[in-house]
């Protein structure tokens, strides 16, 4: 049974991504107890799935290991991955929470040597590469994955491959006996942490992402380009394997929509720019880009970017809506439709492969996380609403990129230390 000791003087933050690892490191590097939760076998969120930011173009792996680092020096920090939260009930100070806490089938004693992976040979879909490659059913998450450890998939649980994992096991590392567990604790603020997750491009049917093999997402291409990911880092196209040299990016696919995302996601336009760099890069002779926009949102610091990025002459920038796409069935190019609105000409444009710069929406919507929380129209936490000792940090409270999630974050733990410390007062 996990045992957790928590009291009135704790903070909980839901969410093991780049906002909860830092409102978690930061409340407790300031003095205070913080049990960090997480439903998913290991930390990083979203930002583990990136193969470079912008706009700087450097590895999300720097940043990552010096939160690691911060994380494993706090001995008031305790992690618990495959942990939900279920209940929220109580008041600012005083609230009672539980978690549900899956199974990982692999205790403290694994050593992250392989060899149970080695063993089976049962597979399933890689959610680290969004499901565009297989890993087998024993796996490590991903190369950073903290906690450094493997998980057994259910699905072999009770099967030979599960026995096989375990007598590969030098390390009496595999536990078969594990259950799902309940328990509930106390706490005196909550940090809601719990991110973003991509609009189902399945819902935008003129873009056929349901039909057209060469048609994918701006998540998937982002995992396509690592050297880790599904293809290896090779650009390909998903229905043929030929290399893609012509690629074009279309933005606001499923935001600023009245029938699908009403809000600006705000990271799309830089996403699409920094994919730009990607293709030139792989093709830097031949390599086209055309980016397909409504208008493009690059502010302040990103300016420079952006106009670094148009200044190449292989980069094309079409300010049009696109109204449609179809496959040619000779060459299964995906053949863009709509109105050039600078000279408002139409245009049929064949392309090797068409990412859509999908939308970002809340993860868990608001609305359901009870205790205070109010959720504004899209589902993010209404930070002007809310009351209480619960607080959204990151993209759980609105759209946002990389940095602005941390300073979310921050801010978040700030408010959240100030209820416990209002508390200790009280009581003192």
């Amino acid at each position: 049974m996990t045992q957790v000791v928590a009291t009135n003087q704790t903070i909980l933050v839901v969410g093991g991504g780049i906002s909860g690892m830092t409102a978690a490191i930061e409340a407790a590097e300031c003095g205070k107890d913080v049990v960090l939760v997480e439903k998913q076998p290991a930390l990083g969120g979203r930002v583990s799935q990136l193969y470079k930011y912008f706009p700087k173009l450097c590895h999300p792996t720097c940043g990552m290991e010096i939160n690691l680092k911060r994380l494993k020096a706090q001995p008031r920090l305790r992690v618990l991955t495959l942990t939900e939260v279920t209940k929220i009930e109580g008041k600012p100070g005083d609230y009672s929470v539980t978690l549900k806490i899956k199974p990982r089938y692999v205790n403290e004693n694994c050593t992250a040597c392989g060899a149970c992976a080695d063993a089976v040979s049962a597979e399933i879909d890689d959610a680290h590469n969004y499901n565009l490659s297989k890993i087998k059913a024993a796996y490590l998450p991903n190369a950073m994955a903290y906690p450094q450890r493997y998980v057994l998939d259910p699905s072999i649980i009770g099967t030979p491959e599960a026995d096989k994992a375990k007598a590969a096991c030098k390390y009496n590392a595999i536990d078969l006996g594990m259950k799902e567990e309940q328990i509930t604790i106390k706490v005196g603020a909550v940090v809601w942490a719990t991110g973003w997750k991509p609009y189902d491009a399945n819902k935008i049917q003129p873009y056929g992402y349901d039909r057209y093999d060469n048609v994918i997402t701006s998540v998937e291409f982002e995992r396509m380009m690592d050297p880790f990911g599904p293809t290896g880092g090779k650009l390909v196209r998903p229905g043929d394997g030929k290399e893609a040299k012509n690629v074009a990016f279309i933005q606001c696919a499923g935001s600023r929509d009245r029938n699908h995302l009403s809000h600006c996601s705000r990271i799309c336009c830089m996403a699409s720019l920094k994919q730009s760099t990607y293709v030139r890069e792989k093709f830097a002779d031949d390599g086209e880009v055309s980016i397909y926009y409504i208008d493009i949102r690059a502010i302040d610091r990103l300016e420079d970017f952006y106009q670094k990025v148009r200044a190449d002459s292989k980069v094309k920038f079409i300010k049009s809506k696109v109204a449609s796409i179809v496959e040619d069935q000779a060459t299964g190019n995906p053949v863009l439709h709509g109105v050039d609105t600078e000279g408002y000409k139409r245009y049929a444009n064949a392309h090797d492969l068409v990412v859509l710069a999908i939308g970002m929406e809340p993860s868990v919507n608001a609305g359901t996380i009870g205790a205070g929380v109010v959720s504004d129209n899209s589902g993010f936490i209404d930070i002007n609403a809310t009351e209480g000792g619960v607080f959204g940090a990151g993209s759980a409270s609105n759209a946002l990129d990389v940095n602005r999630a941390v300073q979310s974050a921050t801010a978040a733990a700030l408010r959240a230390i100030q209820v416990v410390n209002r508390v200790a007062g009280t009581e003192a």
